[in-house]
């Protein structure tokens, strides 16, 4: 079996316990780097080391957020910090504040990525708890280069998004329970072959192509990538998956469409303050005619608007 020394986990929502379960099983002296990426928000400070540090089982292994272009040695966790993406480079970590990737900085899938084009088959990715679907990208790439992938057992998440998104799109070769990745990941790192591997491998890449879509965070022209399962991504950097996008798009539209009721709804008052504060120097009857016609036009809107929350939840 190939080395295994590069590991990365990757959580948003549920995933702060099966995390620390997961470092609290590894080995003090573990002959690898592990690199963690949870979704906590743009925090003056991250206390996620001080909670897997009361975890581990002494020895070198340690957590800390990670420095940029400090050097990467075995038996250290380096954990992303608050609003700075976790990039693994050859022997060393950069930090950057460059586009979010699926609304998230950190991004699981820049770390997972970065691994997996840097180290290749020495990489095992674990993907656990979340919200939506980000890392699932970053595990094809990881299954690509012919690392190893492991999703927590959605039925077991708090969240199981994030799994379930996974074995959907991305080659996994191991579901497990939170108390089996501990000693898998053992094993792997040690060269064994455990039990319970799938082998599936990704299709090839795909050319980049422009799509005609927009990105939602810069409106620039989105272009569809070489990942898989599909990404887009715009000329300045930002990244989505095509559910998150579309999530984003209908978004945007509930948000416009409550922009239109309020524009109309303040031009009808309006329409009405100036016909009743400037009665000679204005046609009051075609003021009161305007105002009603651009009520009903927010009315109109704010039934599509309860049209399209009631056919949400059928």
């Amino acid at each position: 079996m190939p080395v295994r020394d590069i590991v990365v986990i990757g959580g948003s929502a549920g995933s702060i316990g099966v995390i620390k379960q997961i470092v609290s099983s590894l080995p003090a002296t573990v002959p690898a780097a592990v690199f963690v990426v949870v979704h906590l928000g743009a925090r003056t400070r991250s206390f996620l080391p001080d909670i897997l540090n009361s975890s581990v089982n002494g020895g070198e292994l340690r957590a800390r957020e990670a420095e940029d272009g400090e050097r990467i040695a075995n038996g250290r966790i380096y954990i992303a910090p608050p609003d700075r993406h976790l990039i693994v480079a050859r022997d060393h970590v950069h930090l950057a504040r460059s586009p979010k990737e699926g609304f998230h900085r950190p991004s699981i899938n820049v770390t997972f990525r970065s691994a997996a084009r840097t180290y290749g088959n020495r990489v095992i990715g674990v993907l656990v708890s979340g919200l939506q679907d980000d890392g699932v990208a970053g595990l094809w790439e990881i299954g690509r280069h012919h690392g190893v992938t492991i999703v927590q057992d959605p039925d077991e998440a708090q969240f199981p998004a994030m799994p379930v998104n996974a074995l959907r799109e991305a080659p996994i070769n191991y579901r497990l329970r939170t108390a089996e990745i501990g000693p898998v990941l053992t094993g792997l790192i040690s060269g064994i072959e455990m039990p319970g591997y799938h082998n599936f491998r990704p299709d090839e890449r795909r050319e980049d192509r422009f799509v005609g879509f927009t990105c939602p965070e810069c409106h620039g022209p989105l272009a569809e990538t070489q990942a898989h399962p599909a990404e887009f991504q715009c000329r300045t950097g930002h990244v989505f998956s095509l559910k998150t996008l579309f999530e984003e798009h209908t978004s945007v539209q509930e948000r416009k469409m409550y922009e239109a009721i309020l524009a109309l709804e303040e031009g009808a008052s309006l329409a009405d303050y100036t016909a009743d504060t400037r009665p000679q120097e204005t046609n009051q009857e075609a003021l009161r005619k305007e105002a009603e016609q651009l009520r009903r036009h927010a009315v109109a809107i704010r039934r599509l608007l309860e049209e399209r929350i009631i056919a949400s939840l059928d």
